[in-house]
């Protein structure tokens, strides 16, 4: 059964190298972020791709957000957040081809344990992808209740785009 608006978000935990502004080109250790502990209090944007450096997620996703990014802020989004069944290196690899520094939160879910919890997984078998990869999906979290959910029915980016967003903040 797959999340949905009104729902609490699960309390999981993601990982994500840290951005260092002082050493920008170095990788630093993988920290845990505990979801519940993170997003609290707080007006999150969530965006989910199934995979780092894949056509679709590199040409239409991720561009997207990284232009309208102050516009999300300024309606209210204190955390924006990109989440991916890769790991953690590969996702602060990705962030840093964008140059998102710490503007945008570059989160692994490699066991694939958050899309499990938010039902919101594939099996990527067929594509060679690996058997656990995360649906293409955006929402709006606020104080860990989901306020918006734009799960997308098709490829390509609609509902989970940050136009889509912006709509909903």
């Amino acid at each position: 059964m797959s999340i949905k608006v009104g729902d609490v978000f699960p309390d999981t935990i993601l990982t994500y190298v840290p951005y260092d502004a002082n050493n920008p080109e170095a990788c630093g250790l993988p920290q845990q972020l505990k979801t519940h502990e993170a997003f609290k209090g707080k007006k999150v944007v969530l965006f989910a791709v199934p995979g780092a450096f894949t056509p679709t997620c590199s040409e239409q996703h991720m561009p997207e957000y990284v232009q309208r990014i102050g516009e999300l802020k300024g309606k209210g989004a204190d955390i924006v957040a990109c989440v991916a069944s890769n790991d953690q290196f590969v996702m602060h690899a990705w962030g840093k081809s964008y140059d998102v520094k710490d503007d945008i939160l570059m989160l692994s879910d490699a066991n694939g344990e958050l899309g499990t919890a938010l039902g919101l997984v594939n099996d990527g078998t067929a594509r060679r992808m690996g058997p656990i990869r995360l649906a293409r999906f955006a929402m709006i979290i606020d104080d860990l209740k989901v306020v918006y959910i734009g799960v997308e029915p098709a490829p390509g980016v609609t509902v989970s785009g940050a136009s889509a967003v912006l709509a909903k903040l």
